[in-house]
């Protein structure tokens, strides 16, 4: 198991609709999330920044690189790209975080 931390930005004016489209998150995506061996995954939003802060568990990393894969993942990447800083195929510009510090 790993665990994964990254960052996101989020354009200004969009916290609720971020919150919004995520309490009606595709069942089809959280199916392959899941599938994937992923869990213990959380968002946080600073709201003085809109930054966005994910922290998850994946079974293996190479589950996470076969994502983009996956037409739901990329049908999910385009319905956020209009509130979220995106790539030019409409990922979310993500950082991803080192681990400095963990208290099991």
């Amino acid at each position: 198991m790993s665990r994964l931390a990254f960052t996101m930005k989020l354009r200004p004016g969009y916290a609720n609709e971020y919150q919004k489209r995520h309490d009606q998150i595709w069942p089809e995506l959280i199916s392959l999330l899941k599938d994937s061996g992923i869990s213990q995954y959380s968002i946080f939003l600073d709201e003085k920044t809109n930054v966005l802060f994910g922290a998850l568990t994946v079974a293996k990393q190479e589950n996470m690189d076969k994502l983009p894969d996956f037409p739901v993942m990329q049908r999910w990447w385009k319905y956020m790209s209009d509130i979220m800083e995106s790539n030019p195929d409409r990922s979310p510009v993500s950082i991803h975080l080192k681990e400095v510090f963990y208290l099991p």
